[in-house]
């Protein structure tokens, strides 16, 4: 089974309501022109409703950097989901190693969120990925399989189905450093035949993205790994033609 391309762009805690939407516009404009590649853009969450209006009608989904895993209480400074589908958001990051190892965020909470987000008709991005350390000990496949199976523990086939999972080797994010594309195709391979394993049908149709220092020169290399579908980017979207190279880069 095909499974389509897609490029969602994290912005982080970047820019204000104004160059939120200045940034959309540029994207939208190449998501049209790169129809074969699904794009989803990740604004701060004040820019929420800005980015909601330009990208309405358009190829270009919105998606949110985190969520809470209750529907609501007494959690200043939070967000749920049904906060977060009532501002347009179709997608939610969960998991993304600053939430684990800026934040403190454990395993078992991230799959909370995913259970939650997938309660509200939000499509979780479920991001997994090994610190320096860890790779260098060989525990690569190790971390990505505890983070993965905690994350989607209590899913049935028809939960999982809805995952999209973005592999981010920590030591790559925001250093510059990229995973060669056949490390990558590795550790994608393994999450793939993972999924497989715990629901039939799962490994041939979930979308599996590289996080990781990606920009529009390796982007191609990257895309052309099987199991690479795509990608998380960070520091790279929040220039309009860098982004749009690494969207090119899925139609090659």
């Amino acid at each position: 089974m095909t499974r389509k391309r897609l490029v969602v762009g994290n912005w982080k805690m970047h820019g204000t309501a104004e160059f939120a939407v200045h940034l959309a516009g540029e994207v939208v404009a190449a998501a049209r022109t790169h129809a074969r590649v699904e794009v989803g853009i990740a604004p701060p969450f004040t820019a929420l409703g800005a980015v909601r209006e330009v990208v309405r009608r358009t190829p270009v989904a919105l998606v949110a950097q985190n969520v809470h895993d209750q529907p609501q209480g007494a959690f200043t400074g939070e967000i749920s989901t049904a906060m977060l589908a009532d501002a347009g958001c179709s997608m939610v990051i969960l998991g993304h190693s600053e939430r684990r190892h800026v934040f403190g965020e454990p395993d078992e909470l991230i799959g909370r969120k995913v259970q939650a987000a997938l309660g509200n008709d939000l499509v979780p991005i479920l991001c997994v990925g090994e610190k320096l350390d860890e790779r260098e000990a060989n525990g690569t496949l190790d971390v990505v399989r505890r983070q993965l199976e905690t994350g989607i523990a209590g899913l049935d086939a028809a939960g999982m189905a809805r995952l999209v999972i973005a592999y981010e080797p920590v030591w790559a994010i925001g250093t510059g450093k990229v995973a060669k594309a056949e490390d990558a195709q590795t550790v994608h391979a393994f999450l793939r035949k993972l999924l497989e394993e715990k629901a039939e049908g799962t490994g041939g149709t979930v979308r599996i993205l590289y996080g990781g220092s990606v920009k529009p020169d390796n982007a191609a290399g990257l895309f052309a790994q099987p199991d690479v579908d795509g990608f998380l980017v960070g520091g790279a979207s929040l220039k309009g033609a860098d982004f749009a190279g690494i969207i090119a880069a899925g139609e090659r």
